[in-house]
């Protein structure tokens, strides 16, 4: 692990002098490598699955900061509500809603990220702006007592054009920018783009990135076995 220690730790090193937080990516990977990079001072990971972080929840240290980054299905919501610390992937309002619902039952107010439909892929999630601007405008979602948009979050399209990359990531600043400007204006939690993972996170980063989600660079090749 000691070669993936160092690449933690360069990482590490570009996203703080970028201002930004990492997100070590944990999913499929075993308890003894999640708890190498703890014990370097990692505390934010993130898991793509409601059942394989659930589980970990139970297992690793109290202290991690537990990121739900995958697509998040609205029957699931309950079972992540009581410990998440972020929801990056809200693609819906109706995603809002039972999370709302949910951290209402927990007592909780709970932090999310709008995710918007950056890249050119189908496969992707995620609001338009004017989805996103349409909805925050609503009187439905003036109800939402129990989250905390705190940002926004986007996948570039998975390709070699830097250029395309760079656009795309440019694009998500400019929605965060809009939406700070006209929705949250007086919010100074209203704050993070999560944007840039392990091919692109350089060019995340030079675009206002505050969260890279790093996986396969930090651990190697996932075990899906």
């Amino acid at each position: 692990m000691k070669d993936n220690l160092e690449t933690w730790q360069r990482i590490q090193g570009q996203a703080s002098a970028a201002g930004a937080r990492l997100i070590a990516v944990s999913k499929t990977q075993p308890d003894v490598h999640i708890l190498e990079l703890y014990e370097a001072g990692q505390r934010d990971f993130g898991e793509n699955k409601v059942q394989e972080l659930t589980d970990k929840f139970q297992r690793l240290p109290k202290d991690i900061r537990w990121h739900q980054i995958g697509h998040l299905q609205t029957n699931k919501v309950k079972y992540i509500v009581p410990f998440v610390h972020l929801i990056h992937a809200v693609d819906s309002f109706r995603l809002l809603q039972e999370i709302d619902k949910q951290a209402r039952n927990n007592q909780r107010v709970l932090p999310c990220l709008l995710q918007f439909k950056i890249a050119r892929e189908d496969s992707k999630y995620g609001f338009s702006l004017d989805d996103a601007i349409s909805m925050l405008g609503s009187d439905a979602f003036q109800q939402l007592q129990h989250i905390a948009l705190h940002g926004v979050m986007g996948m570039a399209t998975f390709t070699d054009d830097e250029a395309l990359v760079r656009a795309e990531f440019d694009n998500l600043r400019q929605i965060f920018l809009h939406l700070k400007r006209d929705f949250f204006s007086d919010s100074d939690t209203f704050r993070e783009i999560s944007m840039g993972m392990s091919d692109d996170y350089p060019i995340a980063l030079e675009a206002g990135s505050t969260m890279i989600r790093i996986g396969s660079l930090l651990f190697g090749k996932r075990n899906y076995d």
